[in-house]
């Protein structure tokens, strides 16, 4: 018999990088939810450059969704509300030893994303989708 395994959810999105000056470049990018990671969500930033190779973040599915309406997160990954004049977006702050960038999301695009990540796996029911076996088999076979 085979199992049916839920879908992974993505989303192709815009994102809005703020430079220093507030000025704001756009920035493609993918959002993205897989059931065999089921507490994190990856955003995949695409070069823009044929060559380029794209940058993936990956962070906890629950910091976007309390980002949406309070500050969350300390260190590399932050999220938290910003309301513009065009309209309401939630601020992306991402850092590392190469440096620090700030993002505006579209609230509704977050808000439809997460979504359709909790019909795939309901907020709370991510133990139930975490292969822990596999998961350990692989960290001792160095993987």
């Amino acid at each position: 018999m085979s199992v049916i395994r839920p879908t992974t959810v993505e989303v192709e999105t815009s994102l809005r990088l703020v430079a220093p000056d507030a000025t704001a470049l756009p920035v493609r990018a993918s959002l993205r939810y897989d059931p065999a990671d089921p507490y994190a969500v990856h955003v995949l930033f695409h070069a823009e450059s044929a060559g380029g190779e794209a940058v993936s973040w990956s962070f906890a599915r629950e910091l976007l969704v309390t980002g949406l309406d309070d500050p969350a997160g300390i260190g590399d990954v932050r999220v938290w509300p910003w309301a513009t004049p065009r309209g309401d977006f939630v601020a992306l702050a991402l850092s590392s030893p190469d440096g620090n960038a700030l993002f505006e999301v579209p609230r509704s695009v977050l808000v439809r994303f997460l979504r359709r990540t909790y019909v795939v796996v309901p907020r709370g029911r991510e133990a139930d989708h975490l292969d822990v076996d596999t998961a350990v088999t692989r960290l001792l076979a160095g993987r």
